[in-house]
């Protein structure tokens, strides 16, 4: 793999996308205990920015390139599928 190119294993697209809701989940349960004003700024910031990122992920790149078979109505229609595939 050449650093800095395109990725293009599905892998490691999906690898990523994963860890993108690991941030998630984690900012977010973040959110709850931290007292910290700035700290729950940042916290904010990155749990609405990965949120962004899954989003995309999930409809846009698991179509595109890990080649998921037609569109799909949200994320419990994509595990629908997935489970019948």
């Amino acid at each position: 793999m050449k650093l800095g190119g395109d990725l293009t294993s599905t892998r490691w697209l999906v690898g990523k996308g994963l860890l993108f809701f690991v941030i998630v989940g984690v900012s977010g349960g973040l959110l709850v205990f931290e007292e910290d004003r700035l700290v729950r700024l940042a916290l904010v910031c990155l749990c609405v920015w990965s949120s962004a990122r899954s989003y995309y992920f999930l409809f846009y790149v698991l179509e595109r390139y890990v080649g998921v078979e037609g569109r799909y109505a949200g994320l419990l229609d994509l595990i629908a599928r997935l489970r019948r595939r």
